[in-house]
């Protein structure tokens, strides 16, 4: 299988996805094809054996074969016109803006080419945090207590410590946690920086954290372990990915299976039909034997590979049981009733 791997883009999240996209040579034992989308939003094919950091830090990255996308996808300039750029599937490592948001998506499916990642509607109701909220209660999860405000908003904090988070950024950017009136000013500075609106979430000091990664395969779920992340009172951007090419299995949490079964119930609904075709992570707060939901991570920083015991088998066995396009005829019956009864 020849999967074509598409990372970078228009984001904020640009370099974490570069990191992403260079642990999968790791992990994917079948042929890989990188596809490099710069901040001006160009393709680029980047030769698997030439990857690293480095190559795009430095700009090296535009000494490689640009490639042209329209309709039929992907292709390359060739001696006598393009040559099209066969894969079998594309796999969407594009973190954040252009990769969650939905242009990808929108793209992808314009030129009917298979991929893993989420589907339009599923980055419309995982990319803004406001809209998660809803979107996990109306599926019977729970989600923490929240105000959102916009940026001419006034905000009005009456009980601390919160969390404060841009709605439509991952990774920790811009967030930060308050724990008093004097240092409100500075976080929604900081926040607004990246955003047009926020979250504000009480910070709840020592709440139980449990992370679940999933997909489904020819209509079954398949899960990944459920992990307890250890980390110190907020993991900021910093401590969360300088080690991001995370390839080494997690370990396991250690929790009753009746908690376990209650957190996969909480993914199903929230996977549901939705988020079909993607493999994703969901990460859940527990506090008073209580189920929460924190956030639905529709691309997972390295594919959250690191908590499955074979993620190999998995993405292959999702690159093979993606969703259709329901094929569309056109008629045009109904103009020809209209034209018909005007009698023309």
């Amino acid at each position: 299988m020849k999967i074509g791997i598409v990372f970078g883009g228009k984001s904020y999240e640009h370099e974490i996805s570069i990191v992403s996209a260079i642990a999968m040579k790791d992990v994917l034992k079948d042929e890989l094809v990188y596809i490099f989308c710069d901040t001006n939003r160009e393709f680029y094919h980047i030769p698997t054996d030439k990857i690293k950091s480095k190559l795009f830090s430095s700009g090296e990255y535009k000494k490689c074969d640009i490639l042209n996308f329209s309709k039929e996808g992907f292709s390359k300039k060739a001696m006598f016109g393009v040559k099209p750029f066969d894969l079998d599937v594309v796999l969407n490592i594009t973190h954040g803006g252009d990769g969650e948001d939905g242009l990808l998506a929108s793209l992808f499916e314009f030129a009917n080419i298979p991929y893993i990642g989420p589907r339009k509607g599923a980055c419309s109701v995982s990319f803004n945090k406001f809209l998660t909220k809803g979107y996990a209660q109306s599926v019977g999860v729970k989600a923490i207590d929240y105000k959102y405000f916009t940026k001419n908003d006034k905000v009005e904090i009456h009980s601390f410590p919160v969390i404060i988070k841009p709605v439509t950024l991952g990774s920790s950017i811009g967030v930060s946690i308050v724990k008093s009136q004097e240092e409100l000013d500075y976080a929604l500075d900081v926040a607004f920086e990246f955003d047009e609106a926020v979250i504000v979430e009480p910070f709840i000091s020592g709440i139980k954290e449990y992370n679940l990664a999933g997909t489904k395969v020819n209509g079954e779920f398949v899960f990944s372990i459920i992990e307890e992340p250890q980390k110190a009172e907020f993991l900021d951007f910093d401590k969360k990915y300088l080690d991001f090419t995370r390839t080494s299995q997690a370990l396991e949490a250690n929790i009753s299976e009746e908690l376990k079964d209650r957190i996969r119930d909480s993914f199903k609904a929230i996977y549901n039909n939705t988020f079909e075709g993607s493999l994703i992570r969901c990460d859940f707060f527990v506090q008073e034997d209580e189920v929460y939901l924190n956030e639905i991570n529709p691309i997972p920083g390295s594919m959250a590979n690191y908590l499955f015991e074979d993620f190999n088998l998995v993405l292959t066995s999702l690159a093979k049981s993606l969703p259709k396009q329901k094929d569309i005829k056109i008629t045009y019956e109904y103009v020809n009733k209209i034209q018909a009864s005007k009698g023309k």
